[in-house]
């Protein structure tokens, strides 16, 4: 028997290690051809290169955003350097991407509704010389383009004070440690909690209003909409907003054996697991919201489900990322990340870096932890302020 389940345990392992490297490869080819055409790099500095990273990497045309440190007069800085001062380098990012898709002008745009252009002691809650913004132009071309487009938004009237964003030429670019490489898909919760404290999305919500940043101006003109991605982020903001000054109350033990089923019981708090394709929501496709089947608290969304085979609902991300919280689970003879709800404390399941876009993540849920809310009950029980996603 032991030799039969060690057998079944290496042939899951083989198979799941090639369906990853699969993956891996098809993504590694497509960038490899992307990259084979005509490309070109511009360099920005917008305060955290978490963040503008991000930003940088949902335009169309942008082939990859990678986070470094240029600028200053030290070679090879460390990050612990460069945040303790002195090196006169910034957190920036080169951006590599298609001319054939997006221009230099409209990534200087984008750059623009990404960063306050008049704050000179850093961006956000980013404080020091490291954060400041900062355009380094590489030929005068580019030099010209942003001298015109920040001469172009002074005129605007947007700002109230001095646009003080540097323009620089462009010197060595060193490239950033690996694990601030696209740390918002490695770390989700954490840097949209970071991202919703630091008060970026805010500040750009309230000086763009509805010309906020989701939308690039195509070649030509034209106004080209990736808001379905890029609102999510302020979406999310203002929702944990809101959390924040919600309280929710939990039942004792008692009574939440009372209120649920003994499977609800053992999934939320003993852990365990429903069976999969026999439960409530794994093949559900109405549109509304999910949220914890204890306190309430809202933690996923319809929009962001996807169909993962598994016989468990799945989703790429969390509505409200501040309620859920990540742990290590060493159980089963390996490691997993399990997520619970952060103010029930309820087992919802784990998520796995097997997904689909945009992020790349499954959390695969357990329904028994779950209650459905439909769209058209959102307002009548008091979420509202989600409604604005099936719009």
């Amino acid at each position: 028997m032991k030799t039969l389940f060690t057998a079944l345990a290496v042939l899951t392992l083989t198979l799941f290690g090639c369906q990853q490297s699969r993956g891996m490869n098809e993504e590694n080819n497509k960038k490899m051809e992307e990259m084979s055409g005509e490309t070109r790099t511009a360099v920005f500095a917008g305060g955290c290169f978490w963040c503008t990273e991000s930003d940088f990497e949902k335009v169309p045309g942008v082939i990859e955003a990678v986070s470094g440190y240029t600028g200053g007069h030290v070679k090879n800085p460390t990050y612990e350097q460069t945040s303790a001062g002195g090196t006169g380098h910034v957190e920036a990012v080169e951006v590599v991407y298609d001319p054939r898709r997006v221009t230099y002008g409209q990534l200087l745009t984008w750059f623009w509704r990404h960063v306050d252009p008049t704050d000179g002691g850093g961006q956000f809650v980013d404080r020091g010389e490291q954060y400041r913004s900062v355009i380094f132009t590489a030929d005068e071309e580019q030099r010209r383009l942003a001298e015109a487009s920040k001469k172009e938004l002074a005129a605007s009237g947007r700002f109230d004070k001095d646009i003080v964003t540097e323009i620089l030429p462009l010197g060595e670019f060193y490239r950033a440690e690996e694990y601030h490489q696209d740390y918002y898909e490695k770390n989700p919760i954490r840097y949209h909690w970071y991202r919703f404290n630091s008060g970026r999305d805010q500040f750009l919500e309230k000086v763009w209003g509805e010309q906020s940043p989701e939308s690039i101006p195509e070649a030509g003109g034209k106004m080209k909409s990736d808001a379905m991605n890029m609102s999510k982020e302020s979406e999310m903001s203002a929702a944990a907003g809101m959390e924040k000054e919600k309280t929710y109350i939990i039942p004792d033990d008692e009574e939440l054996r009372r209120r649920l089923s003994p499977l609800q019981y053992e999934v939320t708090r003993k852990d365990d697991t429903e069976p999969p394709f026999n439960n409530a929501y794994w093949d559900n496709k109405e549109e509304g919201i999910y949220v914890d089947i204890i306190s309430g608290e809202p933690l996923f969304s319809s929009r962001d489900k996807f169909k993962s085979g598994t016989g468990w609902p799945s989703f790429t991300r969390p509505l409200v990322p501040e309620n859920i919280v990540e742990k290590e689970d060493r159980a089963w003879f390996t490691i997993r990340t399990e997520v619970r709800s952060r103010h029930a404390d309820s087992h919802l399941g784990h998520v796995f870096k097997d997904g689909p876009p945009p992020t790349g993540l499954r959390y695969c849920l357990n329904s028994a932890a779950l209650r459905f809310v439909p769209k058209d009950k959102l307002e009548e029980e008091g979420y509202g302020r989600f409604l604005k996603q099936f719009e």
